[in-house]
């Protein structure tokens, strides 16, 4: 007779990411990861840092443990270290009293560890993971290499903006850092600022902007950045006002440029273009520059990168093209939720002598689910139309593709959610990506959003090398290419003949994979334009229900929840006035968002 001590129990660590912005949770269980999730996806604000209480839940839930099976819970980051770093920033001379009173509020809060404790009444051990090594590691132990050298590259985490590792079985190693407040991810951040965007969440609006431009700021922009020996580079901090006041730029740098900030929301004039693209050369310049420094220490064949900056995916694609290495990982949430992925992996490591059991990432579908019988019962109580092809899936491929084909926007709600920001084919909206006036319908209908701003494609694997000039595998949208392609694709074309491709897999996603051969067979393009499933402003939809209420306000036609499909036109009127402005869930009343007029320091 088998009895409990005869099972072997589980090796469990969670990972978490909080207090700072864009909160995760993720949790390896006998060393493969189980699952991973932004807590923004459960409260529905946008790069939410509180506690992840329902990322742990679900994660605990799907891992199928209880908060007692734990072994360690991993911290992404140092806080004594961060700590003496903020005390720094408010002893500065002339600081802005509003900053200092944040370091007061700091020096008050409960640290990090008291917080796990105090809200789960967890007991067991705790592991403090410094912030880069925690963003180095998320990418080289789910890397499938073995060995790589490492590049880091954010704002800050405690005091280092940029780090050099190097990788080897279980072993990972920083060697060199740069600290605060030189630091590349602030530097882009500033220029960010300046051009009216959002900081910590428009530098991807930069980078799309940057290819209507030319390069005719890029001198001017070179004197805000001095390269140093080896991995050194230093900012000319006349420029920059961040480590006083509530404003990134100085006046000086107003008076470089020649011209004011733009005024968030405005028109965006040609000069704004200019100096975006200025702004993209001058950081894939110095990158290069540093990765082969990099080379130079670790002449390994692969490259692994992670932090903020690593989602740079035009200067992603350049390392990979001109760089010295011949492999690039990227870890697709590679800003600070995937910090958790790495935190838990050097918690793993500390514990268990060995590195964990999975060893590459071949998707990042480690999200939530819901049952097609989910979905049927709420479907049944809300009364709506829909049509039920459960058993019928070839069905339910070759509909979607026809609507596609004849010019309809889909939301495709299929399967686990998407870890990170890209939308992967589980929270999509499709199109045509033939269609000339598709993109600019999606950008001002439905993402409301930006019009300069390009749609990424989605391509069957075994194609991508006929349509896009890759060298590898892009399954995660982590870089960009040349379209290559003899099919007119100006849906997903930018402006400079690129496109941020993601390559699909038939063995990682088969239901994404059969429709995309369902609209080749129709119209012999295995490609889609893929946009993750929200509106402007807010988080990617997790559940059934999010997804029905951001199909009503964005007035998509069709939405595929699962094996079901629902059509714009059977929506009542009454259900459009009562989602038509209001938030896809009411935000709780403990979630915070971050701040957008200067780079979150505290």
């Amino acid at each position: 007779m088998v009895t409990p001590k005869d099972i072997e129990k589980s090796r469990v660590v969670v990972g978490m990411s909080f207090g700072y912005h864009d909160s995760a949770c993720c949790i390896l269980k006998d060393g493969a990861l189980v699952a991973a999730v932004q807590e923004e996806r459960f409260s529905r604000v946008k790069n939410d840092k509180s506690f992840p209480k329902k990322s742990l839940r679900y994660c605990l839930e799907e891992a199928g443990v209880g908060l007692d099976e734990v072994d360690c819970i991993a911290y992404y980051e140092e806080p004594e270290k961060k700590l003496s770093r903020q005390i720094w920033m408010g002893s500065i001379e002339n600081a802005d009293p509003v900053r200092k009173a944040s370091v007061v509020q700091h020096l008050c809060a409960e640290s990090p560890e008291r917080t796990i404790r105090d809200v789960l009444g967890y007991h067991g051990r705790i592991e403090i993971v410094d912030h880069h090594l925690s963003h180095a590691a998320s990418a080289y132990y789910f890397s499938g290499f073995d060995d790589a050298a490492v590049l880091t590259v954010d704002g800050v985490g405690e005091w280092a903006t940029t780090s050099y590792s190097e990788g080897r079985g279980e072993r990972l190693e920083i060697f060199e850092e740069v600290g605060f407040p030189d630091s590349l991810g602030l530097f882009y951040s500033t220029i960010t600022a300046f051009l009216g965007f959002k900081v910590n969440s428009g530098e991807y609006k930069v980078m799309g902007l940057a290819p209507y431009g030319h390069d005719i700021y890029a001198d001017k922009l070179r004197q805000l950045i001095e390269l140093g020996e080896n991995g050194q580079y230093r900012l000319d901090m006349r420029y920059f006002d961040f480590l006083r006041t509530s404003r990134m730029y100085s006046d000086a740098l107003i008076e470089l440029l020649g011209l004011p900030p733009r005024v968030p929301e405005s028109d965006i004039d040609q000069v704004h273009m200019d100096i975006a693209k200025s702004l993209q050369v001058v950081l894939e310049e110095i990158l290069l520059d540093k990765v082969r420094y990099l080379h130079s220490k670790v002449p390994s064949k692969n490259l692994c990168m992670a932090g903020g900056v690593a989602l740079n995916c035009v200067a992603n694609g350049k390392i990979l093209r001109e760089g010295p290495f011949e492999n690039l990982f990227v870890q697709p949430a590679a800003g600070d939720a995937g910090s958790s992925l790495g935190a838990a992996a050097v918690a793993w490591v500390r514990l268990f002598g060995e590195r964990p059991a999975q060893r590459d990432m071949p998707h990042a579908y480690l999200g939530p689910a819901y049952s097609a019988d989910e979905v049927y019962r709420l479907l049944n109580s809300t009364g709506v139309r829909f049509d039920d092809y459960r058993g019928k899936p070839d069905e339910l491929i070759e509909f979607t593709a026809g609507q596609i084909a004849q010019g309809k926007v889909i939301g495709w709600y299929q399967g686990r959610m998407e870890f990170g920001p890209r939308a992967l084919g589980a929270r999509s909206i499709l199109a045509d990506p033939r269609d000339g006036g598709m993109r600019e319908k999606i950008n001002a209908l439905v993402k409301m959003r930006e019009a300069f701003r390009p749609f990424a494609p989605a391509v069957k694997a075994e194609s991508a090398r006929e349509h896009f000039a890759l060298t590898s595998a892009s399954p995660f949208m982590l870089q960009t290419c040349d379209v290559e392609s003899l099919l007119d694709l100006p849906a997903i074309t930018h402006v400079d003949n690129s496109a941020r491709v993601q390559t699909v897999e038939a063995d990682v996603n088969p239901r994404f994979h059969a429709l995309l051969s369902a609209f080749e067979r129709l119209t012999d393009c295995p490609i889609l334009l893929n946009t993750s499933f929200n509106v402007r402003g807010e988080p990617v939809i997790c559940t059934p229900l999010d997804a029905i209420i951001c199909f009503v306000r964005a007035r998509i036609d069709f939405l595929i929840l699962e094996d079901f499909v629902i059509r714009q036109t059977d929506i009542p009127e009454m259900w459009r006035v009562g989602v038509g402005n209001t938030p896809v869930v009411p935000p709780r009343k403990d979630a915070r968002a971050i701040g957008h007029a200067v780079y979150t320091f505290l």
